[in-house]
């Protein structure tokens, strides 16, 4: 059966037998607490039972935590140096799934370097020359998993398996310490949270390049946090460079990152990259990024997600299948929520596999579903509540907020509830003097899918025609909300929530039809069109497809690098087109694992423009499949400068031979030899319908061989 939680799988290098002798050796090595030695001694012990365990939300069964042991459950993420430099010009999540796909890319080239959390603060990667301590920033998506990293980070140096040159680390959280509303000293700072210090943190202070202080969430962080030039340079009377100074909790962390405050100590800072701008001025001596899941760990979650390996490895074939949900794979939280979802198409009887969802829309509208199914019996009317919800997730996608407090759900009427914690996670937030509780949608995605489902349960809904920013924050919104017009979407939601009015649904159609014809023949805004495409998509809407793709003259992305998803989108659209005149593909870094996404629907096509792209020998043998489909289209192909070679003339030959709507063949700039001569005549011979080839800008050393073909063939120019 499916395991209904949210939690991080994988192996272990040491056993829990290991472990725990390295606890044992610590409790028997007690000396006393005055010492900084004891309170160190005592450190490691408390820090080793907060991070032992693995506390796992889950928001549908009553069960609200479930408990596992951490080096049980975790599995090691793929972490690489240098994520600084990258502007924020779309949705987070969409970015990281294209950055990851890039370094994996550049990983397999050697041109980027994995790291090891226990290399972080070696100094052979730093990328300053200082010697007043070591400052890493470690980026990373929503859901990806920061945090439980720096869950690890903290065991492991509690059981005194990494950094021996840190003699105490202290571990903060930017959501605790938004509870801090007084000025306050690093001393009081520490003390909070790490009571049984009392007075030696006066000792501790003399020695500080044994300390590592850990700051995590700087994106949920409410104080102002300002590295700029002009403070950096100056003693501003915002500057704390005493550890018993009383001053702002922004200030304490602006002055430990840049050697202000203990200089000599390091520093490690997590955010999501939306807030990376607060850093670029900051004094960083490492950038890292976590990318997430590679291939096999993906498969191995589902592999441990299921019980039943069966079901695993069904559910795991159906999400590698669909390039849309496997892109996103990288992201353990996307993970987790596939299976929810997903799981039982493959463990219930009266699911019908053949609706198993295939877009985002579909998957997230099972994954409420089945959240309304355990928990709608406890609520009269889940359709306002959803409503109310939603409005208050929307002003959080808005205004970039995810966390929520009490005060939140007042202004939007909302109870606490059973029904509620279905959707909403709690969490206690530790303050100085007492503890309150905060409010998170599982993940980012679920926030603005339900923003979006209130859109479409309001009888007065928001405009979106102004929702577009450019740092991408409506993107997977509007996805959804284009998504939520397909009945197939719909229905599943419907059976708790009642009807969405039609007049909403003809309005997010309406928005889509406009977003994509204002778009499809403009090549201004990247990042627009392939968002055009996608909110197509999820619609899958084949009437409006083919009024907006099939009655364009031409589609054209030239210029508009496309991934294996991008290009999974783009050719599922053409195949709801019965014809497209032309599609220009022209210079979109697409490689034989793109076009093999296309190929399925590229035969729909007269025109095809693939010039510039990096298909090799290999994408030949893919473009056979079109072209040698009975119901082929294509009339034109340009193939110049696609890195093809000798090795695939054959292949060209076979292809081209069968096809018979074939009129124009450029296969300029390429790196065919003599070697290919006599293949290209046989070409040249068999395929009769041809009226023009190419072939200029190739390695022939005399071409006249093929030139004088010309004459055997009235009508059939021949550029050499």
């Amino acid at each position: 059966g499916c395991r209904r939680e949210h939690y991080y799988l994988g192996r272990c290098n040491i056993t829990m037998a290991e472990d725990l002798n390295r606890r044992e050796n610590l409790i028997s090595s007690r000396v006393e607490m005055d010492t900084v030695q004891g309170v160190q001694q005592k450190h490691k012990e408390l820090l080793w039972v907060q991070t032992e365990k693995l506390k796992v939300n889950t928001i549908l069964i009553k069960e609200k935590v479930k408990i596992f042991q951490l080096v049980d459950q975790y599995t090691e993420l793929t972490l690489i140096s240098n994520g600084r430099g990258r502007t924020v010009v779309e949705h987070e999540l969409l970015a990281r799934g294209r950055h990851y796909e890039e370094c994996r890319e550049k990983h397999l080239q050697r041109k980027v370097e994995k790291l090891q959390t226990e290399q972080l603060f070696q100094s052979s990667f730093s990328q300053r020359n200082s010697t007043s301590g070591i400052m890493v920033v470690m980026i990373g998506a929503s859901g990806v998993g920061k945090t439980t990293m720096v869950q690890k980070i903290v065991y492991d140096w509690a059981m005194e398996k990494i950094y021996p040159q840190f003699q105490f680390v202290f571990s903060f959280n930017f959501r605790d310490l938004n509870t801090i509303n007084e000025r306050i000293n690093l001393r009081k700072l520490i003390q909070s949270q790490y009571p049984y210090f009392g007075d030696v943190l006066g000792e501790v202070w003399k020695n500080p390049e044994g300390l590592l202080f850990i700051f995590d969430g700087l994106d949920e962080f409410k104080g102002k946090i300002d590295f700029s030039d002009s403070r950096g340079n100056t003693e501003s009377p915002f500057m704390c460079t005493d550890p018993e100074c009383w001053c702002d909790v922004s200030d304490i962390v602006y002055s430990l990152i840049q050697h202000k405050l203990l200089p000599g100590c390091s520093v490690l800072v997590t955010t999501r990259p939306t807030e990376l701008h607060l850093l670029e001025k900051a004094e960083i001596s490492v950038w890292t990024e976590i990318l997430g899941f590679s291939g096999e760990e993906r498969k191995e979650y589902f592999n441990k997600f299921f019980d039943d390996q069966k079901v695993a490895a069904a559910v795991f074939k159906h999400v590698e299948e669909n390039e849309i949900l496997y892109t996103m794979c990288y992201n353990p939280s996307f993970c987790w929520i596939l299976g929810l979802s997903l799981g039982p198409f493959f463990t219930e009887k009266g699911r019908k596999q053949q609706q198993v969802p295939k877009t985002i829309t579909q998957l997230y509208s099972y994954y409420i579903y089945n959240i309304l199914e355990h928990h709608g019996r406890e609520i009269e009317d889940p359709r306002d509540v959803l409503l109310k919800l939603g409005e208050m997730a929307f002003t959080g996608v808005s205004e970039k907020k995810i966390v929520f407090r009490n005060g939140d759900l007042i202004q939007y009427n909302l109870q606490p509830s059973q029904f509620l914690s279905g959707f909403l996670m709690e969490h206690l937030e530790r303050d100085v003097s007492v503890q309150s509780v905060v409010y998170t949608f599982p993940h980012l995605t679920i926030q603005e899918f339900v923003a979006a489902l209130a859109h479409f349960l309001s009888a007065d809904p928001e405009d979106i025609q102004s929702l577009s920013e450019e740092d991408g924050r409506f993107d997977i919104f509007l996805r959804f909300l284009a998504g939520l017009s397909s009945p197939r979407a719909a229905k599943p939601l419907q059976r708790f929530l009642g009807q969405f009015p039609h007049p909403t649904t003809c309005r997010a159609i309406e928005w889509v039809q406009q977003k994509v014809k204002s778009q499809i023949e403009d090549t201004a805004s990247p990042n627009d069109k392939k968002n055009m495409l996608h909110y197509l998509f999820e619609t899958q809407n084949k009437a409006l497809t083919q009024i907006v793709l099939g009655s364009a003259e031409i589609l054209t992305f030239r210029g508009l690098v496309l991934k294996p998803v991008d290009c999974a989108v783009l050719s599922h659209l053409i195949g709801l087109c019965d014809l497209i005149q032309e599609l220009d593909l022209q210079f979109c870094s697409i490689e034989c694992a793109g076009l093999q996404q296309l190929i399925p629907t590229l035969h729909k096509c007269q025109v095809v423009r693939l010039r510039g792209n990096k298909l090799g020998d290999s994408g030949v043998k893919q473009l056979a499949l079109a072209l040698g489909k009975p119901d082929c289209k294509i009339q034109k192909i340009d193939l110049w400068d696609v890195g093809l070679t000798d090795s695939c003339a054959k292949d060209l030959l076979s292809a081209i031979s069968v096809n018979q709507s074939l009129m124009y063949l450029n296969l300029g700039s390429n790196s065919f030899t003599c070697q290919s001569v006599p293949t290209l005549c046989q070409l040249i011979r068999k395929c009769r319908n041809l009226k023009q080839i190419w072939l200029v800008e190739n390695s022939f050393a005399s071409p006249g061989q093929l030139k004088s073909l010309q004459d055997m063939r009235p009508g059939l120019k021949i550029t050499v």
